[in-house]
């Protein structure tokens, strides 16, 4: 375990207790709490363990998209966050390396003549996508042609898809997978047009916590301290980093 500095320790802290912003849109990270009110899923165990080793009471502050967690950074309302390392949220948060990876791909809907993602980037085509998501913030800077629709929420985003004439919906995979089941006929399309690289951030101005949150999310990875916690929730269609 690598050794904390008491600057760090201060940085990470400067309340007394780790704030954790969670994302709560984001089902395959954060979980529905525990019947006693526990806070569950990967995030809350790597939060819980970084606490641990800090010696902090770890505080949980949800957030309902990630966009949400991103804007408060600059703020100070937490200490650390898990978002997807997009260079649009980098001006104000230091982010680690990636310690799991989520495909993202689209939906189309049924009687869809669409085989593939690159199909999607044409001019006329309308895609349903959660604004301010990783995903959202990926397609922005990488379609050219195709226009995104975009509403606050995973869930918002599939129900304007269900209520509108959109060729796709944005998403990812494990959620499109049960979307889909929601909609006969309609495809999730095969391959993907990125994997969002899930990280943990601390606030810019805090160099010793981002130092040491850094060697963290690596010993984490290489200890298997992220596979177990994948394995101990139950989650599928996310992948260590490698």
């Amino acid at each position: 375990m690598t050794e904390l500095s008491p600057t760090a320790r201060t940085q990470f802290t400067p309340t007394g207790k780790l704030r954790a912003a969670l994302n709560l849109s984001n089902f395959l990270l954060v979980s529905k709490d525990a019947p006693d009110g526990t806070r569950c899923g990967i995030v809350p165990d790597l939060a819980r363990e970084l606490g641990r080793r800090l010696g902090a009471e770890v505080e949980f502050i949800g957030y309902e998209s990630p966009g949400k967690v991103a804007d408060a950074a600059a703020s100070g309302a937490w200490d650390v966050a898990f978002l997807g390392a997009e260079p649009a949220r980098a001006s104000e948060i230091d982010f680690t390396d990636a310690y799991l990876e989520i495909e993202a791909t689209y939906l189309v809907p049924p009687g869809s003549p669409i085989k593939s993602v690159e199909e999607l980037d044409r001019a006329g085509v309308k895609i349903s996508v959660s604004g301010r998501s990783a995903y959202d913030l990926y397609l922005t800077r990488t379609l050219k042609n195709a226009e995104l629709v975009r509403v606050d929420g995973i869930e918002a985003s599939w129900q304007q898809f269900l209520g509108g004439k959109f060729d796709a919906l944005a998403g990812l995979r494990p959620r499109l997978v049960t979307d889909a089941a929601k909609m006969p006929g309609s495809r999730v399309l095969d391959g993907r047009f990125t994997a969002i690289q899930q990280a943990m951030g601390t606030p810019k101005g805090r160099p010793d916590a981002a130092a040491y949150l850094a060697v963290f999310v690596r010993e984490a990875k290489s200890s298997g301290l992220v596979a177990a916690a994948i394995e101990r929730n139950g989650i599928r269609g996310v992948t260590v980093a490698a």
